[in-house]
């Protein structure tokens, strides 16, 4: 699929210049601060030595006082707490910060993630009725709540009060709990917006924590589970969440928790230093198949073990959930894609809503995500469960989906998300109608352009500038995560160098050196996926521009500098 090459716009050339100066780095690497809103050397100092200090004050947050002030007559009365979190990573990590900190903190405590075939998305009344048959009389919800109106006011009338610490955007009313932390409610004005929901777990305790005069050097072992909760759920990583990723990657590479050392060893995550993309391809989704294919329970026994045993048997548990999960969403994926080729109706669509009530529940958002891959649509896939059609849906850049989603609401039995996330449950004889609207919505909403790949390019440069010093400084440029993306840089006519090779399962990927002509440096190492259309052509000798990041290649211990290829077009047909 052909993909439109955008340029980001340079910043202002008398600031580029300065700040060049002051930093002593080339133009092209301030002009990459610039971009990203670091035009000062007091705001460079800050981006690239994040302190814990820059953390905003969690008071805040509306509600904080009162959430803190529930929480500690809960703790000095000797109530029972129930933790109580989602089934996803975001949601188990967060049960298992937040439990382990009471848990270190002598407070009588127990945790509760509802089952997603059972109970769906959120706070489940099963839940409710669990915190009380154990005694609980406290819920610290975690990374849902927002829309339990219904679930808080049962949970009321039996004794159980409920602080509830979420991220997604709130309905039209708001629970009323003893206390309510969403920084995206339209009446609170916490200064930053985009925390996941174990984030705003975090800064419930941190809050808890200055009230109650205990060392904020306490939470500091819990930020590993934050910056896998950060990087899982593809929240901007700026501001306070790129804080917290800076110091959790650096728990996690130094001094991780027993649950997370196990699972990065079954990962293959011992050779090289674990950043956000190893989290995101290879910690997360092992995590999540807990969840997906039985109980994100299974999660949380493994993030809180205090054992290396139990660690390592939680650990194997979740990898061989993980392998049946590829299996069955391989065989859907498949599925789903036929279904879309042998169906010209369907393509035509600006989007993708498929259901089959035999699908499984736990694997429909990874489907999604692999169809706007493929078509590069956005993608609804549901099933049923409960009786009731259900499913997850993913979108393409510039298009809200949650809005597009709000839409339909009257068709609707639950919803909610984000902009390019989101889940929704409905009737199943709603699903043809909701087909039908979803699709009116995006005719709207959606341009030609906007259903073209495109590839968003940071600098244009030369090979010769990719010098130790200028990777040293770029790499410095980490935690990338949206927001604050790996840079792509773009180079013209440049040529394939010795030997190259055709790599991967169906060898779809292309394994090269390149060159430029006149450039004094070494050939560069590139791995281009899913690019091997240009192997006889880059074979002839002829020119190609390129677009792409740098990376570090970790092969048996020996680590070398790489280019990830992004795209590819022959020099003479690029714009």
């Amino acid at each position: 699929m052909d993909k439109r090459w955008i340029r980001k716009a340079n910043g202002a050339s008398r600031v580029v210049e300065e700040l060049s100066l002051a930093l002593s780095v080339e133009r092209s690497l301030a002009n990459l601060l610039v971009q990203r809103g670091v035009s000062t050397y007091a705001t460079a100092k800050a981006f690239f030595r994040p302190q814990l200090d820059d953390l905003h004050d969690p008071f805040l947050m509306k509600d904080m006082d009162s959430a803190v002030l529930r929480l500690e007559k809960a703790v000095d009365s000797g109530e029972k707490i129930l933790v109580y979190g989602d089934y996803d990573v975001d949601g188990t990590t967060a049960v298992a910060v937040v439990y382990s900190f009471l848990k270190a903190q002598g407070v009588s405590a127990s945790y509760f993630i509802p089952e997603r075939y059972l109970d769906g998305y959120g706070v489940a009344f099963r839940g409710i009725d669990h915190a009380v048959s154990v005694g609980a009389t406290l819920v610290i919800a975690l990374d849902c709540g927002i829309k339990a109106v219904d679930k808080v006011t049962y949970a009321k009338s039996k004794g159980v009060d409920f602080i509830i610490c979420d991220h997604h955007l709130p309905g039209a009313d708001i629970p009323n709990a003893v206390a309510v932390l969403d920084p995206q409610r339209p009446d609170c004005r916490y200064p930053y917006k985009e925390l996941s929901g174990c984030g705003v777990g975090y800064k419930l305790l941190q809050a808890y924590c200055r009230r109650r005069g205990i060392p904020d050097d306490t939470l500091s072992p819990l930020l590993d589970l934050v910056a896998v909760s950060i990087a899982s759920d593809i929240v901007p990583i700026t501001g306070e969440n790129r804080v917290m990723t800076y110091y959790g990657l650096r728990r996690l590479n130094t001094n991780p928790r027993k649950g997370l050392q196990a699972i990065m060893r079954r990962s293959g995550l011992n050779e090289h230093p674990v950043g956000v993309d190893d989290i995101v391809f290879r910690v997360g989704p092992r995590l999540n198949a807990a969840g997906r294919m039985e109980s994100g329970k299974t999660a949380v026994d493994l993030l809180t073990a205090e054992t290396d045993q139990v660690a390592d048997e939680m650990s194997d548990i979740i990898n061989d959930q993980n392998n049946d999960r590829k299996n069955v969403d391989r065989s859907i994926t498949l599925e789903s894609i036929n279904i879309i080729n042998q169906n010209p109706q369907l393509q035509a669509k600006k989007t993708i809503v498929l259901y089959n009530p035999e699908w499984l529940k736990g694997v429909v958002g990874i489907v999604a995500s692999r169809l706007v891959e493929t078509f590069y649509r956005p993608a609804i896939v549901l099933t049923e469960s409960n009786g009731m059609a259900t499913g997850s849906a993913r979108s393409i850049p510039g298009f809200d989906l949650y809005q597009a989603i709000e839409l339909c609401a009257d068709l609707l039995a639950n919803y909610g998300g984000h902009m390019y996330a989101a889940g929704l449950t409905m009737k199943a004889e709603n699903v043809e109608p909701f087909i039908n609207r979803f699709e009116e919505v995006a005719n709207r909403m959606i341009s030609p352009d906007m259903l073209i790949p495109q590839v968003e390019i940071d600098a244009e440069i030369g090979f010769a500038e990719i010098t130790p010093k200028f990777y040293r400084i770029l790499k410095q440029f980490q935690p990338f995560g949206p927001g604050n993306m790996a840079p792509v840089f773009l180079t013209r006519r440049a040529y394939g160098y010795g030997n190259m090779r055709l790599v991967g399962v169906d060898s779809e990927h292309i394994k090269l050196d390149l060159i430029q002509e006149d450039t004094p440096y070494r050939p560069l190492p590139a791995i281009a996926f899913g690019q091997a259309r240009f192997f006889d052509y880059i074979q002839s000798g002829k020119p190609i521009d390129v677009c792409y990041s740098i990376n570090e290649n970790s092969y048996r211990g020996n680590v070398t500098l790489q280019l990830r290829i992004k795209d590819i077009k022959k020099s003479e047909e690029a714009t």
